[in-house]
């Protein structure tokens, strides 16, 4: 195993120091336990958007905080779910009399640990609400999850419901939000190598040098079958149809689509990817919008990649392109 790290068990927390030095001015981070939050938390008046999960995705979620997305990140070990404590922390550290909208992913670990801290807070008064994103087309069930796994449409279901709240609207007009993409958005997401877990020192799994992972989980679960290696044309063009069958998306749809490395795809190969998908959609009389290309959500430096489409309306649209300022994602003011 070659990585730029010293010790496996310190690994996060000198991440989360790096983090905080580099992007002071938009965020803060707190030990023990580990939460990221905005630097002018708590934000009075607004409704306090947490997300958070195990690390080895970055930028997700960190990099999602700041104006106009996340009030705070919740940071578990790699590709392991935060406690119930640290979701707690960052309630705490962030929440007024507007309450919290808790975005989880659809993992066992996480829903299990947002649950228990969203049920602690409403314990102390607080309104604290959950929504569960399960975009993952891929798979019915997986060893991570009950149900379809969360994958690349979290950052967008994070930046519109961030806009949202950023906007002052109201807990219930941003849980309504959330629920409204989490029923539009779908991804799908492809292996061309392992990744390697810094505590494990060797790849989650084996693939053939002409084998690729159909349908690939965030931490390595397995897919919808593995399958030959194929052309880029014909890669991109099964990815999509997963996805736009899935909902389904139909002729006439205006959709935002996201193009992600899972973390080893350069983006030579990944605006490739991008290019063919736009021309698919087109040939299907679907009109990308918006896009959003580039690692957003990772799986430390496994090669491969995923597609998300999310069906936009005047709605989304608008609270897409409010301003964001974070460390991943900046436009606007």
């Amino acid at each position: 195993m070659k990585k730029i790290i010293n010790d496996p068990s310190t690994v996060v927390a000198q991440s989360l120091r790096g983090l905080a030095l580099a992007h002071g001015d938009l965020l803060r981070v707190e030990q023990d336990p580990a939460v990221v939050v905005r630097a002018d938390a708590p934000v009075a008046d607004s409704v306090a958007v947490i997300s958070g999960g195990g690390s080895g995705h970055e930028p997700l979620h960190g990099g999602f905080v700041g104006p106009g997305m996340l009030h705070a990140a919740v940071p578990g070990a790699v590709f392991t779910s935060p406690t119930p404590d640290a979701v707690q922390a960052a309630v705490a550290a962030t929440t007024g009399d507007a309450g919290a909208l808790l975005i989880v992913k659809n993992y066992t670990g996480d829903v299990l640990n947002f649950e228990t801290a969203a049920e602690l807070a409403a314990a102390d008064g607080k309104d604290v609400r959950s929504v569960v994103i399960d975009d993952d087309v891929a798979v019915a069930d997986s060893t991570f999850t009950a149900g379809r796994r969360g994958v690349g449409g979290t950052v967008l279901l994070e930046k519109i419901t961030g806009a949202a709240a950023e906007r002052g609207d109201s807990l219930d007009a941003v849980e309504a939000l959330a629920r409204k993409v989490i029923g539009q958005v779908r991804s799908i997401g492809v292996a061309l190598t392992s990744p390697t877990v810094p505590h494990a020192g060797q790849p989650s799994f084996d693939l053939g040098d002409g084998e690729v992972e159909f349908g690939i989980g965030i931490h390595g679960e397995p897919g919808r079958e593995r399958i030959p290696a194929e052309p880029a044309d014909a890669l991109v063009e099964r990815l999509l149809a997963a996805v736009v069958e899935d909902l389904p998306y139909a002729e006439g749809d205006e959709v935002l689509l996201f193009t992600n490395s899972m973390g080893g795809t350069p983006l030579l190969e990944l605006y490739l990817a991008h290019g063919i998908a736009e021309r698919l959609l087109a040939e299907r009389g679907i009109t990308v919008r918006r896009r959003l290309v580039g690692p957003y959500v990772t799986s430390l430096e496994m090669q491969g990649m995923s597609v998300t489409l999310l069906r936009l309306d005047e709605e989304l649209t608008e609270l897409w392109d409010a301003p964001v300022r974070t460390a991943a994602l900046r436009w606007g003011r």
